[in-house]
This record gives C-alpha cells, sequence and structure tokens, in this order.
C-alpha cells in the first residue's frame, strides 16, 4: 500500500460526505507533502494503525471487485485516532534537518549586508584597511585632516553545518562555521566581482561536557555581546577570540550553574621600544588556562572568567616569558514584559592580555632589553536593549579600554585609550529579515596625547535561515 494513501485512509472519519471533511482531507493532504520525517518512523506509525482494533485502514480488494486496481475501502476512524495522527503529523513538519544514516545534519546561517558613511576628524584611512569594514578603534586616523568615505560590503554573510549521531548513550555533534569577513585576501575587487574568500570562524566535535576544536575562547561570554548593526559594535569594550581550545563543562547541581575549564591555543602580541607594530609570538611554555562560572540569578545569566597567560618574546637572539592573567565579568539581565529589554555588561582587567580584548588594540607586553614587560588594561561596555514593540527595538552601548603600559619609554604612537558610543534601531519587517540603522561616535587616543574621532552611520539587511 502506498503510503501517502494509508495514512491519508487513517485520518478520514466514518461517512466523510461533507464539505467539511472534504477540506479537512486537502489539509491534510498539503501537510504530508511537505514531510521530510524519515520513511522508517513513518512505515512504523501505519504498522500501529494497522494493527489497531479499529481496523484503521482495512482494505477488501474482493469486495470492491477485486484486480489490481482495486479500491480501499476505509473503516472509520475514532476521534483519538485523528488527533494522534496529527500530533503525529505536527511533530514531523517542525523536524530539522536531514539524515544520511545514523546522522542528522542540520544547516544555516545568514546573508548580511552592510553600508557605513564615516567622517573622520584627523585623517584617512587606507584603501582596505579593516577599519573600513568595521569599527576598529586602532585604526582611527589621528594627525590628518578631515576625510569622509562610504563603503558597502557582504563580507559578513556567515554559513553553518552541524552533524549529530548517537555515540555511547549521548550524541556526539561536529559544527563548522565560516564567513567571509576574517579571511586575509580576496577573491575580486570592488572595482568588478566584489569576490572574498570564505574563512573558517568554528569548528568543533562535541560529546557530553567536552568539546575540541576552534571556537570561542572560554574567557569570553559570547551571549552578552549587544546587537548591533556592526561586526562587534563596542568593539574596543569586548573580549574576542577564537581559537583552538579543549573545554570541559560541568553542571553544577540544579540551579542552572555551570563551570568550564580550557585549555587554549597560547600567542604572544608584542612591541618595542622602537616600534609599535605588532610581532606575534607562538613561544610560550604552557597553553593558556581559562575557567569561568556562569550561574542564573532569576532571569539573570551571569559569568565569572578567569585566564592564565604565559606571554612570551623573542627577538631572533633573544627570548623571554612571564606570567599574564586576567578576569572578566560578564552578563545579561531581561527585563520589563516578557523580558524584551534587557541590560548587557561586561568589564575585564588583567596584565598580558592585549590580544584578548579589543581585538588586539593593546599589545600583551613589550619586549625591552631581553625582557618582556605584561601590559596592563582594563576594559569594559554596557548596552541596553529596549524592545518597542514585537518588531521594533533599540540599543544603546558604550564602550571603553585604558591601557597601562610598564615604565619604559616608548613610542607616542601606542594606543592608550579608546572609547566609543552608538545607538541603534532594529526592525523586523518580515520573519527572520532584519532592517537596522545605527549612530555611532568612537575616538582613539595615542600615548602621546594625539587624538583621533570617527562618527559613523551604519546600514545594514539580514535574513537568517
Amino acid at each position: 500500500m502506498h503510503l501517502r494513501a494509508a495514512l491519508l485512509a487513517a485520518s478520514l472519519v466514518s461517512g466523510v460526505t461533507s464539505a467539511h471533511a472534504q477540506d479537512r482531507t486537502a489539509e491534510l493532504e498539503a501537510r504530508l507533502k511537505t514531510l521530510e520525517a524519515a520513511v522508517a518512523e513513518r512505515r512504523a506509525a501505519l504498522a500501529a494503525a494497522r494493527a489497531a482494533p479499529s481496523g484503521v485502514a482495512s482494505t477488501t480488494a474482493a469486495a470492491n471487485g477485486g484486480g489490481a486496481n482495486a479500491v480501499q475501502a476505509a473503516t472509520p476512524a475514532s476521534a483519538e485516532q485523528l488527533a494522534a495522527l496529527e500530533t503525529r503529523l505536527a511533530a514531523e513538519e517542525k523536524r530539522e534537518g536531514f539524515r544520511v544514516g545514523r546522522t542528522t545534519f542540520r544547516a544555516g546561517g545568514f546573508l548580511k549586508m552592510w553600508a557605513a558613511w564615516s567622517a573622520y576628524a584627523d585623517g584617512a584611512l587606507a584603501a582596505g584597511a579593516l577599519g573600513r569594514d568595521f569599527y576598529l578603534p586602532q585604526q582611527i586616523p589621528v594627525g590628518g585632516a578631515r576625510s569622509t568615505s562610504f563603503g558597502a560590503h557582504a563580507k559578513q554573510t556567515r554559513l553553518w553545518l552541524s552533524g549529530s549521531a548517537p555515540a555511547g548513550g549521548s550524541p556526539i555533534t561536529g559544527y563548522v562555521e565560516v564567513d567571509f569577513q576574517t579571511a586575509p585576501g580576496t577573491q575580486g575587487t570592488a572595482r568588478t566581482t566584489n569576490g572574498y574568500n570564505l574563512a573558517v570562524r568554528r569548528a568543533t566535535v562535541s560529546w557530553r561536557g567536552l568539546t575540541a576544536g576552534q571556537d570561542w575562547s572560554t574567557f569570553q561570554n559570547v551571549a552578552a555581546l549587544p546587537e548591533t548593526t556592526d561586526f562587534i559594535g563596542p568593539t574596543e569594550g569586548t573580549v574576542f577570540v577564537r581559537q583552538p581550545l579543549v573545554r570541559w563543562t560541568q553542571k553544577l547541581g540544579g540551579s542552572g550553574a555551570s563551570l568550564a575549564l580550557a585549555a587554549e591555543n597560547p600567542v604572544t602580541s608584542s612591541i618595542t621600544t622602537g616600534s609599535v607594530a605588532l610581532k606575534e609570538s607562538d613561544d610560550a611554555r604552557f597553553p593558556d588556562l581559562v575557567a569561568r562560572l556562569s550561574a542564573k540569578a532569576g532571569p539573570a545569566e551571569l559569568s565569572l572568567a578567569g585566564l592564565a597567560h604565559d606571554v612570551s618574546a623573542n627577538d631572533g637572539t633573544q627570548k623571554d616569558s612571564a606570567f599574564a592573567w586576567g578576569l572578566s565579568l560578564a552578563g545579561r539581565v531581561p527585563f520589563g514584559p516578557s523580558g524584551r529589554h534587557d541590560l548587557r555588561v561586561m568589564l575585564t582587567g588583567g596584565e598580558g592580555i592585549g590580544h584578548y580584548v579589543g581585538l588586539n588594540f593593546a599589545p600583551d607586553g613589550v619586549f625591552a632589553g631581553g625582557r618582556v614587560h605584561p601590559v596592563g588594561l582594563v576594559a569594559g561596555f554596557a548596552a541596553l536593549k529596549i524592545g518597542w514593540s514585537p518588531m521594533l527595538r533599540s540599543t544603546l552601548m558604550g564602550s571603553f579600554q585604558q591601557v597601562d603600559y610598564p615604565g619604559i619609554a616608548l613610542p607616542g604612537t601606542a594606543n592608550k585609550a579608546a572609547w566609543s558610543v552608538a545607538g541603534n534601531l532594529f526592525a523586523t519587517p518580515l520573519p527572520r529579515f532584519d532592517v537596522g540603522v545605527e549612530l555611532r561616535h568612537g575616538e582613539r587616543e595615542l600615548l602621546s596625547g594625539a587624538r583621533g574621532a570617527v562618527d559613523r552611520v551604519e546600514f545594514t539587511t539580514k535574513y537568517s535561515f
């Protein structure tokens, strides 16, 4: 018996002759055409229906003239059986992804277009600079004439794929996420094709509480990031790192609290007394060690993370290492009707953790005289979201970073401080489709006291799937 015909027969009530019953049958037929559930599961449901005492789908070919084209005669189905069938259909319609063998695959992402008009008070950005793609405080021009620019791109478009299969009583899940913003080069130019390289953002495998691969650093609380048209938004005050790691997460009782412990890839960015150009070193003696405690207090979600980092540097002839540390408090506090408003905060401080904060606004250390000296910093942001309606919402945010260099003579062009404020309005006129506009003002200060500023109007569209 054809599967679709059998299921339709099971849904028909006795004496289906009215227009209402015909409409109901047509509705079920339309829903059945959209199902992508596993055939094996449907056959099991069909077998159960056939075994029901009421004879949901009994067929007697002889009673209808026999032969290959015999017409099926369905006996009445009870209201309970029809309700059970509809529940089954609804569950199958909600099933996401597709199955290959024992593995269920899912895919998603978003398509994003970003555009901005920028006014720089003290200079101009070079063509191709990352500060043209999103707000990057360390690239705010200092010491030049006022300039303006307009740019647009779709580099922040993102795609992800996951696969999950049963393993030892728990699912094992692989996840990969890519975009076009983080690639180091391009495959075209703005004059012609505007092509950009695909680059890995995250690639992990998880089983129970264990995660291995490239992921957001355990030192970062991603849930605290505010909604913004920008790539990050309050960049200078945000912990923002993705890197290879091995992490174990353990739930603590039934309170919703958890503890995450991780060993992560160590790297050091350093400057010298003669140059503020960041130099990257991977000579650390041990991996970065991170612990993060996450907890809930009513509707609030809070986290406290600690980091131990080995700052290492060399100049080809000399090498040195020093201990570095960091603490980061972050959280999200919903409030108002249905929790549609919220306050998001992050406060981070430490020594030798510059590459973890603000996309490396400050160096981890200064290498001078054969010694590496960790650089201190304090940074943070606060963001207030107001949900005006189910379709409209706004976020106001402020962010800062202050750098504390060791008592060594350094070039005056080293970054000393940065801050920014921004406000936006987002609308969701269609399901999964967002439109946003944002105003931003940011300033950068150098060690010499020189300053630069940018005012920017950003616009974005994003369709998530």
